[in-house]
């Protein structure tokens, strides 16, 4: 059963930056396609980033890129998301997903992870 856990979510000011991790447990991690979904109050969960087993395989959403890195160390089980020039409507509960067969755009994510909260707010 592979397990997702977030870490790093938390309060940062407009324009700042902020690391999200997430460390997978069980299954072929190197395998899979990881990415990050959010999703803020009173809107619908959206795709932020995604990157396949592949590593050159990436993806973004519009309003992330050129701001957001999606990357991944296989020898650690870990998926980041770098997050760069925050602005106050990247605020949501990020979470980390996981597809086990590797699938890519689409993805079928069946691994989610608890999620972690970013607030961006002076």
């Amino acid at each position: 059963q592979v397990q997702l856990v977030e870490s790093g979510g938390g309060l940062v000011q407009p324009g700042g930056s902020l690391r999200l991790s997430c460390e997978a447990s069980g299954g072929t991690f190197s395998r899979n396609t990881m990415g990050w979904f959010r999703q803020a109050p009173g809107k619908e969960r959206e795709s932020v980033a995604e990157i396949g087993w592949k590593i050159t395989d990436t993806y973004y959403a519009d309003s992330v890129k050129g701001r957001f890195t999606i990357s991944r160390d296989n020898a650690k089980n870990t998926v980041y998301l770098q997050m760069d020039r925050v602005k106050p409507e990247d605020t949501a509960v990020y979470y980390c997903v996981g597809d086990s067969r590797g699938l890519w755009r689409p993805a079928r994510y069946e691994h989610w992870g608890q999620g972690t909260q970013v607030t961006v707010s002076s």
